[in-house]
């Protein structure tokens, strides 16, 4: 983990992690300033310095537009249904859950946010090429498209632990997504 770097907006907001090598080729063309570094030394032929750790940059990058897209992947429905079997409510290790289309793909169910939600094995068997009314079965929630924020993005990827030097930074942003959009998980 420490040959990342947290990437942080003009307003100290986590907007993605980047490579080590990324993140020195933002600061010697003057778009990033470094935060924090980590004990470990980079050096080129005409130069030593520390790694970088977080960095901020110095320009504004407006996320509206990457809140609206989420990528689709086990990991993001998973997290946006809080690890949990939409129709019996049990939370589940992500090895022991499955995709299920509401709308069975059989039938022309799309494979979108709004159509597809967690299910345990069980419920998804159950459940089987059915609608969940023709199963007998009920959603516990909607499904739509989550709407996160970079900082959630960010955790996801590092399965909620990040190096400690990135925790100030990374904290309060997804302390207050997580209490608002799923609980964390393990």
């Amino acid at each position: 983990m420490a040959e990342q770097v947290l990437l942080l907006n003009a307003t100290y907001e986590p907007l993605k992690v980047v490579p080590w090598q990324k993140a020195v080729h933002l600061f010697f063309q003057g778009k990033i300033e470094i935060v924090e570094t980590y004990d470990r030394q980079i050096a080129s032929a005409h130069l030593t310095m520390r790694m970088p750790a977080v960095v901020r940059l110095f320009r504004l990058v407006s996320f509206h537009h990457v809140r609206q897209m989420v990528k689709f992947s086990r990991e993001t429905l998973f997290t946006r249904d809080s690890f949990c079997c939409q129709y019996c409510g049990k939370r589940f290790d992500k090895h022991d859950l499955t995709f299920d289309h509401v709308l069975p793909a059989a039938r022309g169910g799309p494979k979108t946010w709004e159509n597809i939600v967690t299910a345990c094995r069980k419920c998804n068997h159950r459940k089987s090429g059915k609608t969940p009314e023709e199963a007998g079965m009920k959603l516990l929630k909607k499904a739509e498209r989550p709407h996160w924020s970079p900082a959630i993005l960010v955790m996801m990827n590092l399965n909620c632990r990040g190096p400690k030097v990135w925790e100030n930074y990374l904290y309060d942003a997804s302390r207050t997504m997580f209490s608002q959009t799923v609980e964390p998980h393990m």
